[in-house]
């Protein structure tokens, strides 16, 4: 990787500033961000915890992954993207009756025009997720290629059809045609579904600078030091606008079309699009590359603020020639970065109301979470929450205004394989803060192979009736921390 200073590329240090400071203004719960011009890096922060060898979650930005690899597929004839879908899942399909499903081609898939409604397949857990896909048809089928319907499970399906043509794992198979060539890091890896199969609709696992590299393959058309790895044709077909999103769930502020599993925004660019704001952002006309990595799940308009103001405040404001060296403003911004760390809580240290409820048990009834009682004891910084559920007594310590790092205390989640639990806790990030003067409330971040929010929200009386409400934005874990109790001091006041 080159490095340079911004002004070099043609941004300002002083655009870029004011770029973070809008993010950290809108409390987005931001990883990292790097910005690379003419393949070099003119700008890479972590936001505390977070650093450069931390292997990143990328949610569906890894579906853009399964096109490189389909691609690859056809340009070895092994595929052709008109081939129906299901003559590649002869044993799977033998009993689907579905004509609109049988008629189904790969190019179709492609571009998110399948025959089947989206179908969560978390509160299935299939023992086979590939043939869940093919067994379980949907109600509402319809012609293959006509409107976009965004369809994780069919981006999973075009996974398994790797494997299934290449006999490798998607992650091998990626690695032997690209991923190291351009020097992907030997400790990326993927996710595994039910069935043996990997979760190549949202689970690749790999460092920041990784899916930069992937960017930066995708914006050099499969070329690579020289070697054309993957033709151009099949780049710029999976990169541009194959079909209009204009939905309501994809609004047209942000997304402008859909290729082959890479979306489109704004000024002819595309980007590989994670949950929680995964994004690999590509403009050909600037030659730059933007990514960022962060959790903002919940926020419905992050995605808004991140890519519209990244667009306002620094693309379109680059210039084609160098600028002149601003050292000023490069020490400003340096010191402004050595500041950021992870979101946390925000609100007053302390209210007169915690030193009333500090160390007290409250019963709680019968409640959604099935926590029978719970204490919160500050301590200096922060405190503990105690609390007791169907697993037992459990703990979870915060910091006020501040972040404490632990483990989610919560067993039984899955790990390696979607669905599946597991039996380690996961890494997390806690803080807390007063609202007002008898709200408290604790802010949870999973920061681990899977991420996830938490909020629970304690409202006390002036006699200390106590009510709560828990909210979480996690994908298919912390189900058990959703919903609204109330409780009492021990004994009843």
């Amino acid at each position: 990787m080159n490095y340079c200073t911004p002004e070099k590329m043609g941004i300002s240090s002083a655009d870029i500033q004011a770029y973070l400071e809008l993010l950290e203004r809108s409390e987005l719960a931001t990883h990292d961000l790097i910005i690379m011009r003419k393949d070099q890096i003119l700008f890479e922060h972590y936001w505390k915890p977070f650093h450069k060898d931390f292997q990143h979650r990328m949610y569906s930005a890894t579906k853009s992954f399964v096109s490189l690899a389909i691609g690859f597929l056809e340009q070895d004839g092994l595929i052709g993207l008109d081939d129906k879908l299901i003559d590649y899942f002869p044993e799977e399909a033998k009993q689907l009756t579905d004509d609109y499903f049988r008629a189904l081609t790969i190019r179709q898939m492609l571009m998110m025009r399948t025959a089947k409604q989206r179908r969560s397949w978390f509160p299935i857990k299939p023992q086979d997720r590939v043939l869940d896909y093919f067994q379980n048809p949907s109600p509402t089928a319809h012609h293959a290629g006509t409107f976009f319907e965004y369809d994780s499970n069919g981006s999973f399906i075009l996974g398994a059809l790797v494997e299934r043509v290449s006999g490798k794992p998607l992650m091998d198979y990626l690695r032997e045609k690209f991923l190291d060539k351009i020097g992907f890091s030997e400790e990326a890896d993927m996710l595994a579904c039910p069935g043996g199969h990997s979760w190549s609709d949202s689970a690749l696992i790999c460092k920041p600078t990784d899916l930069l590299k992937a960017a930066q393959f995708c914006m050099h058309k499969g070329n690579w030091n020289g070697e054309q790895l993957l033709n151009e044709k099949y780049i710029e077909e999976a990169t541009a606008c194959q079909v209009s999103t204009i939905t309501t769930d994809y609004p047209s502020y942000i997304y402008e079309g859909y290729g082959y599993q890479f979306w489109r925004t704004h000024d002819n660019s595309y980007f590989f699009n994670g949950m929680g704001c995964q994004f690999a952002i590509c403009v050909p006309d600037k030659d730059l590359i933007v990514i960022y990595n962060g959790d903002n799940q919940g926020n419905d308009y992050a995605r808004m603020i991140i890519i519209n103001a990244l667009f306002d405040l620094v693309i379109r404001k680059a210039q084609d020639a160098p600028m002149e060296e601003n050292s000023q403003a490069q020490k400003a911004l340096a010191d402004y970065c050595s500041t950021l760390e992870l979101f946390h809580a925000k609100g007053a240290a302390t209210s007169p109301m915690a030193e009333r409820i500090n160390g007290k048990t409250f019963a709680l009834d019968t409640n959604p979470m099935g926590i029978t009682k719970l204490k919160i004891t500050f301590d200096e910084g922060g405190g503990t929450l105690a609390y007791t559920n169907a697993q037992g007594d459990k703990e979870l310590s915060f910091g006020i205004n501040a972040n404490r790092f632990g483990k989610f205390p919560q067993k039984g989640y899955a790990d390696r394989i979607g669905t599946v639990p597991g039996d380690r806790l996961f890494d997390c990030a806690a803080s807390a803060a007063w609202a007002d003067a008898n709200t408290f409330f604790i802010d949870v971040q999973v920061i681990d192979t899977y991420f996830g929010r938490l909020q629970m929200i304690f409202s006390f009386r002036e006699d200390l009736k106590l009510g709560i409400k828990m909210i979480k934005k996690a994908e298919d874990f912390m189900n058990e921390y959703e919903g609204i109790a109330t409780g009492d001091p021990t004994g009843r006041i």
